[in-house]
């Protein structure tokens, strides 16, 4: 298996990447292993200190980065820079906070004195996806290396160029060599390295059906892991709402990095009230949206990120149709090169039909009408999937009893589901387990040891 890398608004190949060898990978296994303890020995501060100066290089090449994301997944070039940015502002919080979180916490006993120690539970490998290709990483790989934990990394086969500039950001910014590493190996090269002891946790952000895959082989070695999986989250406005608001939101919502993100708004439910009000103007914004190049200022919407993935959207989108949903706008291919989907929407979703049982992964939004709050609540949790979800409500109070009652591992009130280095960011259901980011995501690959003095 190569690793290409296809400039998806063009369909033009730009490079290619041959898979190692077995032989190249035990190498990188064995550096990681002689590294380890001299990465474990520096203190917290010390490699915050590191992960403030790869903060700095991020932002002092934040263009040259941000256009390479575009030219290898298609986002948008403004949306790209958004991307460079946070990975920045993660770097920083960790690096902050991470000698406070990480510090001996006392804890009362029959002991003299006890405590519980936040000790690197050793070499982490993280299988990461294409859609946020330097985010998803840095924010798996800051908190797990400030926490004194190696990584490595098994990124998607087609940003290899994205994790050969990850790589070379770390050894720049003074890391030692081996502590990150990007590993272009096959799916069952990274299969196999699992039981390895040399490794010690796995983190995997992808399909329900890859994460099923590498938890079985890792819990069949013991080995400690992360989940973050699909996602089908709710955006549901209560007829109390400020309509003008929700709607703004609800087009980047839903329409951001193409649609092609685990907790954009995908199902919309609409209750009865305002349904027809909000999705007038829903679809008047969505289709002044401006579809093309996205390397262009004024892109709004730029391609999928490869051919099949359009393919198996439009697919879903047909399906869904003859399944009785009413498409609204959009639901086609764009003519031309590269895998360009216009922006859609999909009325009268429900149940049985992939717009709502499946994740689509893509600019189509699913609108699924229902009478009043306790159906909007039994639709929103009605699914497989429970990574986030938002409610829009005048009641702030109202918003919070819905947030708490969903079944969801992010809820927000009148705003944009969202990662924050500040606080965990994880879903319950298929949407997978454990959490990234804030204390807990720190803290998820450390061996909290109890520590007694008699």
């Amino acid at each position: 298996m190569d690793y290409r890398s296809q400039n998806p608004a063009t369909g033009a190949i730009i490079g290619t990447y041959p898979a190692w060898d077995d032989h190249r990978l035990e190498q990188a296994l064995s550096r990681v292993e002689a590294v380890r303890p001299e990465w474990q020995g520096m203190s917290v501060t010390d490699r915050g200190a590191l992960l403030r100066g790869l903060a700095v290089r991020l932002r002092a090449g934040g263009e040259g980065y941000a256009r390479l994301i575009t030219e290898e997944m298609g986002k948008p070039i403004r949306e790209a820079r958004a991307e460079i940015e946070k990975c920045a502002l993660g770097c920083e919080f960790f690096a902050e906070r991470g000698p406070e979180l990480l510090a001996d916490e006392p804890v009362a006993s029959d002991a003299r004195t006890s405590y519980v120690a936040w000790q690197p539970l050793g070499t982490v490998l993280a299988v990461m996806p294409w859609n946020f290709p330097f985010w998803q990483v840095i924010r798996f790989a800051a908190p797990a290396l400030v926490a004194g934990n190696c990584a490595l990394l098994k990124h998607a086969p087609n940003v290899p160029r994205c994790a050969e500039a990850l790589e070379a950001l770390f050894l720049e910014a003074g890391f030692p060599r081996g502590v990150f590493q990007w590993l272009p190996i096959t799916h069952e090269q990274a299969e196999g390295i699992i039981a390895d002891p040399r490794l010690h946790a796995v983190t995997v952000t992808g399909s329900p059906r890859a994460g099923r895959r590498l938890a079985a082989l890792a819990g069949a070695a013991l080995k400690k892991t992360v989940l973050e999986l699909g996602g089908s989250d709710p955006f549901v406005v209560l007829e109390d709402a400020d309509l003008e608001r929700a709607v703004a939101v609800a087009v980047t919502a839903r329409f951001q990095a193409g649609g092609q993100s685990c907790i954009a708004a995908k199902r919309f439910i609409l209750v009865a009230a305002i349904a027809d009000e909000f999705l007038a103007r829903f679809q008047r914004r969505v289709e002044a949206l401006t579809v093309g190049d996205p390397s262009r200022e004024d892109t709004d919407l730029g391609p999928l990120a490869r051919a099949d993935l359009r393919a198996t959207l439009h697919r879903q989108v047909e399906d869904s149709i003859r399944a009785g949903a009413q498409p609204l706008t959009g639901c086609r291919k764009l003519d031309g090169p590269g895998f360009f989907y216009m922006p859609s929407i999909l009325d009268q979703v429900g149940p049985g039909m992939p717009a709502h049982d499946e994740e689509l992964f893509g600019p189509v939004a699913a609108i699924v009408r229902v009478r009043d709050e306790d159906q909007a609540l039994a639709a929103a949790n009605r699914h497989r999937y429970g990574l986030g979800g938002s409610v829009w409500t005048a009641d702030r109070a109202r918003g919070e009893r819905f947030a708490r009652r969903l079944e969801s591992g992010l809820a927000f009130v009148n705003g944009l589901v969202k990662s924050d280095p500040r606080l965990p960011f994880g879903g319950v259901k298929e949407s997978g387990h454990g959490r990234e980011l804030g204390a807990l995501g720190l803290r998820e690959f450390c061996n909290a040891k109890c520590v007694w003095i008699g």
